[in-house]
């Protein structure tokens, strides 16, 4: 399967997202083939501490065999690793290499390891290209696509980053299944999101069908959705601002929790909350709430935080979608439809309660 996104007004290069079983032993083979890597000599592969034992020796030797040089860069699995004591880390180890502009950087594994990744390509040097090669369902649905970097600081969440597109997204669903129960639900809150932003038959066949039946078609759904949406407003300024749906109160619960609160249950939180206070304000029908926790229910998802409204609205106001007194929330209005409403700040709370 493969999806295309392009960006008419020519902001960024175009690129192609693959979706195919055993894709990462042909890496080294479709990289060659890119025009936009035809001057790549090294590719730096960074990943974790527990994606890179499983998937480090296959994507390093399918390179090697295409001609590459290749460099490995392993840090330590979690979401402490979005810092900018990470980010300076690395960027110290390609300088340490020596690798220059005519190399390209690979993401390989989860959405920390991408956005880390993407951030330091779209800073070391002024700019390398990279890959993204995602290694868990949150990042293949949602993370690699589109070309969001960042890293976390005290104050709050993806404070830090840039736009950077990679030069193509390689999913393959087999490493889906060395994925603990708990970290493949954390990246069913993002295609729940997707559904309920944007499509009514995507919320049904996760009612109706089992998950692992047709999860490459679930994979090339999401990325459509989001593909849709980037197209449309890539830097974030409008339409793409409902991908944020139910992000704001769940970073404010990563924040609170030290992020001991995965990223996908926080979000499943958010849009629950979010949802009733909409049914509770006339604003949606009560189904969307019924079907939205009928879908965290199948797939062990949280709908309710162990922290007050007072704390997580004190941990919203540094989000940043807010500006000045007002912030941007997406409000369901019906199955797989939702809005962008402009709230005062201090009405924010009255949607937490």
């Amino acid at each position: 399967m493969t999806v295309q996104v392009e960006f008419p007004k020519a902001s960024s290069e175009s690129y192609e997202i693959l979706i195919e079983s055993g894709i990462i032993k042909k890496t080294g083979e479709i990289l060659k083939s890119l025009a936009c890597l035809k001057s790549v000599r090294t590719f730096s592969i960074v990943s974790d501490e527990n994606v890179a034992p499983l998937y480090c020796g296959t994507v390093a030797d399918s390179l090697i065999s295409a001609g590459f040089n290749v460099a490995l860069f392993e840090i330590p699995a979690g979401e402490k690793s979005k810092s900018a004591e990470q980010y300076f880390e690395l960027q110290n180890g390609l300088a340490e290499n020596q690798i220059t502009r005519s190399d390209a950087l690979i993401a390989l594994g989860g959405g920390v390891v991408g956005d880390l990744t993407g951030f330091t390509a779209a800073t070391y040097l002024r700019g390398l290209p990279f890959v993204q090669i995602p290694t868990t369902l949150l990042a293949m649905v949602d993370s690699s696509v589109g070309g969001k970097t960042g890293i976390d600081i005290p104050a709050g969440k993806n404070l830090v980053g840039a736009f950077k597109q990679p030069a193509t997204v390689l999913c393959d669903p087999d490493t889906l299944k060395t994925l603990t129960p708990e970290i493949f639900s954390d990246g069913m809150a993002e295609v729940i999101k997707h559904g309920m932003i944007r499509s009514e038959k995507l919320l049904q066949i996760l009612l109706e069908k089992p998950i692992h039946e047709n999860l490459p078609e679930i994979i090339e759904a999401n990325v459509k959705i989001k593909r849709d949406v980037v197209q449309k407003d890539e830097f974030d300024t409008g339409e793409r601002q409902l991908l944020n749906f139910g992000h704001t109160i769940g970073h404010a619960i990563e924040k609170l929790s030290n992020f001991e609160v995965s990223h996908g249950n926080a979000v499943a939180i958010g849009m629950s909350m979010v949802t009733r206070a909409a049914v509770k304000k006339c604003v949606c029908p009560q189904e969307c709430q019924s079907t939205l926790e009928k879908l965290l229910e199948k797939f062990n998802l949280p709908c309710k935080a162990n922290f007050t409204p007072e704390e997580i609205y004190t941990a919203a106001l540094s989000d940043k979608k807010r500006t000045a007194d007002t912030i941007i929330e997406v409000i369901p209005v019906a199955l797989g439809n939702c809005e962008l409403r402009k709230i005062p700040i201090s009405e924010l709370i009255e949607w937490i309660e």
